[in-house]
Parts: C-alpha cells; structure tokens; sequence
C-alpha cells in the first residue's frame, strides 16, 4: 500500500546525531558530504512502508531542492479589502489570502478516495515549508480567530498548497506633489529569508497571481491596476528570489473638494465684495479683508494636518496660497485706492460766495440759535455762515417827528405824522435759517456725492479680479488633472 492506510507512523522524527554518520557513508564524495553537513541542520526524515517491503527509504532532507535543480513555489494573492492607507506613516493595509504551492515528491501517495488530501495543520511543522518574508513589511500577522485561519492541501503527485489569512502592512513611499489628485504606486515585494536563488525560485501562477475581491472598496483610492513580476535581490550571502506586486491607486478628490477647495473659492469671492463697498468706509473694507485673510490661513494649517512634513508644496498647498495671495491682493488694492482719495470721510467746507445765494420759494423762519448743525456742517463754527451773519442789512431808523412844524400848517404836519405812525417803514425781513440750512445740506450733498464717486481703480479690480482667478483655476485644474489621467 502507499502512504494512506500504512500500519505505522507517516513521518518519523531522526535523531541528528545517528543520522549523520550513517547518511554520510552512502555520499560519493567529499563535496558533497561538506554540501549536505552544512546545509541539513535540522532533519525530518519520510519512512515510507512500501508493500511487500518494510524496510525504511533512505533518508532525505526537509530541503526539496537539497539534491537537483531549486524548488520552484508559486505564489499568489486574493486580497479581500485594503486600508487604511496612511501619508502620515507612509504605509498601506490589506487583508488577504496568501497562498503557496511547491512540489515534494517525497509526500507522493496513491488513493482512489480522490487526488486532494487535506491535512491538519499540525503537519506544517512536520514537512517542509518556504520561509516566504515581505520585504517591505511592517506589522504583518496570521489571523487567529476562532483558529488559526491557515490550511494545507496536498496532492498525489506530491503538490502542496499552503493558504493563510493574513493583515499585511507594508510600506508604500509616496510622492505627495500632485495630492490630492495624486496617483500612488505602492509595491509589495516578498521572497525567501534565507534560501538563495540555487536553493528556491518564486514564481507567480500562471493562472492567477493578484486576484482583488469584486466587493473590494475604498474610501479614498480607486484601484486602477495590480501588474506584477518576479527578479533577484542581491543580498549578502548571494542572490535572492523575489516576487512584487504594484498597487496602482488613484485618491478621490470630493472629500478635499468639499473641505478645502470650495471653502477657499468662496472666500475668494467674498473679498471681492470690497469692490462694491463705499471707498470712504474704511473700517468696513479693512475688517473685510482682515476677516478673509484670517480664515483662509486657517484654512491653509488645516490641510496639512493629515499629511506629512514633506520639503516640497503640494497640489493643495499651490491652491491655498493661491487663494491667499488673491484675498491679500484685496487688501493691497484698497491701500492703493484709498491713498489716491482726495477727500476723505471727514468735513467738506465750502466757499464764501456760497452764502449769498438764498431759496427765494422758502418763507419760514426759525430761531437762529436752535440750530446747530446739519449733517456735517457747523452752522456756528462755519466762516461762511458767520460772514453771512455779518452781512445783515442795517435798516435806516424811522424819521425823526417834526412837532414844532415851523413854516408850515399845522393840520398838514398833524396829517403826516397821523399817517407816518399809523404806517410805520417795514423793516427787512430776518434771515431765513432754515432755508439756508436745507440750500446749503443739498449742496452738501452734492459734493459728497462727487467725493464718494466710485474709483476707476475698483471699476478695474471688478473685472480683473475674477477673469484673472478664472484664467488661474483653468490652467491649474487642466494641468493636475492631465497630469494624472489614467494612461499608466
């Protein structure tokens, strides 16, 4: 019979000691006993109890390749999700299915229960088995819930694939200039850590070799492509194979959109309004631009704080500043406007020649001395009104009364002074105040209204402001964006 149904133990553990003499009169010659003392530290020898024959087979090393051509282990993955993915640490998660097959004639068997075997996975320790390292790893582990999520297969031919779960985190150097439009290629490099290239070979299989699971999503990377290949790695003690695996992974862009990019083009936007704003208000166009300049610097911090401390700018970080400069040049534009102002918000004095002009369609009166001002004119403080104050017109004092009348008749002078006291001389009017107040507030107003005109400087920065951030945003946005079209 073969190895089912055997009447004793499958695998003998051999004492190294009594192995070796008797192991090495059978070796032809002296290399290679040398070959086979230095290589076979720890041995497990396959009694195989043949029919017929219950002599043990010659005893063999736990290395296939030991003796012959190197052990080809082919290599492939199933990944079932990935992440997270760190630019802080530089590093990258995937949880996935790693399976190994490599062939050891010595495990061949005959059956007519079928040509797949499974096996515990206690026999792991007692046959040989690659020791598969990632060299780009960082904190790799098997999953051990409910138990240890491994299991082995083996065939009659002698084939045996070796499958496990595991939680590989790996390193994954990025390059962070285009971020957030960013395409990352993050590698995944294994190989033997201590057979050279004359002991084992990877390969991937040919049938499959990265295999993404198709309910695989990620939160902030679309999964573009998974080439993969397989080379040598010069290492102290000789070459080694390896196998590597590229994660080609575009980011997503709406998270950053909608807390980064949007909020800055309407800052943006709201320093522009200062254009629209009286040239003359200048606290309210100053807090206005003081305001902007603020949030977008928080804004700015607030970017980098989940990226790291890289030397050079970023895609973001040409944006924010771009934003930045737009809201500072605001500020810069209405220091240049407000110093070309000749008339500032303060008092507007008029000239002399203004008080002799009167309403002749107004016929109230007021007292003089209620009245003190009117918008920001000073009625007591103003020359032009105390020069008009001056000008009053003297009003001749009333004929002196002839009572004495010599040379003439009586009756005559009793009539004229009869009539000049019944009729007394009309003396002038008093002067008008409130018309001259309300004449001189409209032409106040007036020259305030040429005062607060609106400046050829603003009437340009309407335009050129936002052609000019337009013209900006469309190189800025054509550029990444072509930059990192998939053509990988």
């Amino acid at each position: 019979m073969g190895l089912i149904g055997s009447s004793e133990p499958l695998l003998w553990l051999i004492n190294f000691s009594s192995f070796i003499p008797n192991f090495f009169l059978s070796a032809n010659t002296n290399n290679t006993v040398h070959t086979y003392s230095r290589r076979c530290s720890i041995l497990i020898v396959l009694r195989k109890h043949r029919q017929g024959n219950s002599s043990p087979s010659p005893c063999i090393c736990i290395h296939v390749g030991l003796v012959g051509p190197p052990t080809i282990v082919e290599i492939d993955i199933m990944v079932r999700s990935m992440g997270p993915i760190s630019e802080v640490d530089m590093t990258y998660s995937m949880d996935c299915y790693f399976r190994q097959t490599w062939v050891d004639k010595r495990l061949e068997y005959h059956s007519t229960k079928g040509d797949t075997l499974a096996l515990s996975i206690s026999m792991l320790e007692k046959i040989w088995k690659p020791d598969t390292y990632f060299y780009n790893g960082k904190q790799s582990y098997l999953h051990t819930i409910t138990t240890p999520n491994k299991f082995v297969r083996l065939k009659m031919d002698g084939r045996v694939l070796y499958s496990s779960r595991l939680t590989v985190k790996a390193s994954c150097p990025m390059n962070l200039e285009d971020f957030p439009m960013d395409t990352q290629r993050c590698p995944l490099k294994l190989g033997s850590f201590g057979y050279t290239i004359s002991d084992v070979l990877y390969r991937w299989n040919a049938n499959r070799t990265v295999d993404i699971a198709l309910d695989m999503k990620m939160s902030q990377f679309d999964l573009i492509s998974t080439p993969s290949g397989n080379g040598t790695e010069k290492m102290k003690l000789g070459d080694h194979s390896i196998l590597e695996a590229t994660f080609y992974m575009r980011r997503h862009t709406g998270f950053y959109l909608i807390q980064i990019y949007f909020p800055c083009i309407l800052l943006v936007f709201v320093s522009w309004v200062g254009f629209w704003i009286n040239r003359e208000a200048t606290a309210d166009r100053v807090t206005l631009g003081v305001t902007t300049v603020l949030t977008m610097t928080f804004l700015g911090l607030e970017a980098r704080t989940d990226l790291p401390k890289v030397s050079y700018p970023t895609a973001l970080d040409f944006f924010v500043f771009l934003s930045f400069a737009f809201i500072f040049a605001t500020i810069i534009q209405f220091a240049i406007v407000h110093f070309h102002t000749k008339y500032g918000s303060g008092e507007v004095y008029f000239n002399e020649d203004s008080s002799s002009e009167e309403d002749d369609d107004d016929s109230g009166s007021e007292d003089p001395n209620r009245i003190r001002s009117v918008g920001n004119l000073d009625i007591r403080r103003d020359p032009s009104v105390r020069s008009l104050q001056m000008s009053i017109i003297e009003v001749p004092p009333p004929p002196r009364l002839n009572n004495g009348g010599m040379g003439g008749s009586s009756s005559s002078g009793e009539g004229r002074t009869s009539s000049s006291m019944r009729n007394p001389p009309t003396p002038p009017p008093p002067p008008n105040w409130a018309s001259f107040c309300r004449k001189q507030g409209r032409k106040h107003f007036l020259e305030m209204e040429s005062v607060n005109s609106v400046s050829k400087v603003d009437q340009f920065a309407r335009v050129f402001f936002p052609v000019s951030f337009l013209a900006i945003n469309v190189f800025y946005w054509y550029s990444y964006l072509y930059k990192n079209s998939p053509h990988l």
